[in-house]
C-alpha cells in the first residue's frame, strides 16, 4: 500500500548508492515510498537493474527507467505523475543520506506540511539553512505549477528556486535537527566522479546560473509566486 509521501531520486552512474541509501533509509524508521529514476542510456544500466531486482515489485522501494532528461527534467517528469497520487513529494540526490533522529525524518515532513501548501527542508551538514538541497513539498504545489522545479534548469540552482518559492509565500520551514547528509566532494565525503564533473563543470554552472537569474528577474518567479499565493489563499 502506497504511503502519502514519495521521495524521488534521479540517479546516474552510481548503482552502488542504491543499497547504501536504502540501508540509511531503513535505519531511520521511514515509511515513505522511494523512487529511483534511472536513465535508459546509463553506462551502469545493468547494475541498476540488478539492484531493482532485489526489491518487491510495487513495494516501498521502486525503480523507473526512461529517457535521459537530466536531473531537473527527470524530477519534473516523475513529480508531475506522482502529484496525482501522493500528498507530499520530496527530492533527494543519490548522494544524500537521511540520518536517525528522535522522530523519523519523513514523519517530521508530514507534521510540518500537514497545515496546507508549503515546503520543508533539513540540514545537509554542508549548506545548512542556506540551501534546500533535499526538499519536500505538498504535491498541490507541483500540480499548480506543472513542475517541481523550473524546466529551464538542468541540474543546478533548483535549491535556490525552492527557497524563493517558500519565502515568497511565507510557507517554508528549515529543520536543523532533520539531518539529510549530503555526501559531496565539497565536504570531502565523496570522490569526484564523472557525474560531479559534468554537473559542476564551468559550462553547466554558467548555463544554470544564467537560467536561474533570468527566471528570477524576468517574470518567471513572479508568475509562479502569483499561482502559489492563490493556492495558499484557497487552502486557508
Amino acid at each position: 500500500m502506497a504511503d502519502d509521501l514519495l521521495v524521488i531520486i534521479p540517479t546516474r552512474g552510481r548503482p552502488q548508492a542504491v543499497m547504501s541509501l536504502v540501508r540509511a533509509w531503513h535505519e531511520t524508521g521511514a515509511t515513505a515510498d522511494l523512487l529511483f529514476a534511472v536513465d535508459n542510456d546509463d553506462p551502469e544500466l545493468d547494475a541498476y537493474k540488478r539492484e531493482a531486482a532485489k526489491f518487491m515489485k510495487g513495494g516501498q522501494v521502486r525503480f523507473v527507467f526512461g529517457k535521459r532528461l537530466r536531473l531537473c527534467g527527470t524530477l519534473n517528469q516523475q513529480a508531475v505523475k506522482a502529484a496525482k497520487k501522493y500528498r507530499y513529494l520530496a527530492f533527494m540526490g543519490d548522494d544524500h543520506r537521511p540520518r536517525p533522529a528522535a522522530m523519523p525524518w519523513d514523519a517530521r515532513i508530514r507534521e510540518c506540511l500537514s497545515g496546507g501548501p508549503g515546503i520543508v527542508y533539513g540540514n545537509d551538514l554542508l549548506q545548512g539553512e542556506a540551501m534546500a538541497t533535499a526538499v519536500a513539498m505538498t504535491s498541490d504545489i507541483v500540480a499548480t505549477l506543472g513542475y517541481m522545479a523550473p524546466s529551464v534548469l538542468t541540474h543546478l540552482c533548483l535549491d535556490l528556486v525552492w527557497l524563493d518559492w517558500g519565502k515568497g509565500v511565507g510557507r517554508i520551514t528549515y529543520l536543523d535537527d532533520m539531518v539529510i547528509e549530503h555526501l559531496h566532494p565539497a565536504a570531502s565525503k565523496a570522490d569526484l566522479d564523472q557525474g560531479y564533473e559534468e554537473c559542476n563543470s564551468p559550462e553547466q554552472v554558467s548555463a544554470d546560473s544564467a537560467a536561474y537569474y533570468d527566471y528570477r528577474d524576468n517574470g518567471g518567479l513572479d508568475a509562479d509566486l502569483a499561482k502559489l499565493r492563490k493556492l495558499v489563499e484557497e487552502g486557508s
